[in-house]
């Protein structure tokens, strides 16, 4: 089951966007704080609002990009931060993506892509990651739902699947989540092999 754009359209008219904090989660902030070279490329995919690039952006990072494949969700951001490179939003179908970054940040988006396409996100990952390159983020520990996003996962599938694909510098839970996903994530730091 693939979600399309009409499918992630409507749920921004719709206004199911349950994902959407309302402010940089708490993992990226402290991890943005250990970041000292402004220049590197950093995208993030699936950036609905995208309030870690806000953040980022605001910090002085400007080489941050963004991927979404509703162009609802770009607008909005758009609007919020006008300041922000405009030929840095990208519309599109991140497995159409062709570019090479130093560091990826992994915020709601494995868990809106159905379980069957999460071969396809590591080998696209690898191929958008520069030598060295990064991924790093948060994936839901809890179950979630099986017939919709957001589609949960767990500690023990994710340390039997991403080794096929990435050296884990970390993997484990994640002690500063937001209040509401508490216990619930785990914090990811992966390298390109």
């Amino acid at each position: 089951m693939k979600h399309d754009q009409d499918y992630w359209d409507r749920r921004w008219l719709d206004q199911q966007t349950g994902w959407d904090i309302g402010y940089p989660a708490t993992p990226f902030v402290e991890y943005a704080k250990q970041l000292h070279e402004k220049n590197i490329k950093i995208l993030i995919p699936g950036c609905g609002n995208a309030y870690e690039a806000q953040h980022l952006h605001e910090e002085g990072f400007n080489n941050v990009w963004v991927i979404d494949i509703s162009p609802l969700a770009l607008e909005s951001f758009k609007k919020r931060v006008p300041s922000f490179p405009e030929s840095h939003l990208i519309e599109g179908d991140f497995f159409a993506l062709k570019e090479q970054f130093d560091l990826i940040l992994e915020q709601t988006f494995f868990c809106a892509l159905h379980p069957s396409q999460r071969e396809a996100y590591c080998e696209h990952m690898l191929s958008l990651l520069s030598e060295g390159g990064k991924l790093v983020g948060v994936l839901f520990n809890d179950p979630l739902f099986t017939d919709h996003p957001p589609y949960g996962g767990s500690l023990e599938e994710y340390k039997e699947f991403f080794p096929k694909y990435f050296k884990l510098n970390v993997l484990e839970e994640c002690k500063n989540s937001i209040a509401p996903r508490a216990g619930r994530e785990v914090f990811i730091n992966f390298e390109a092999k």
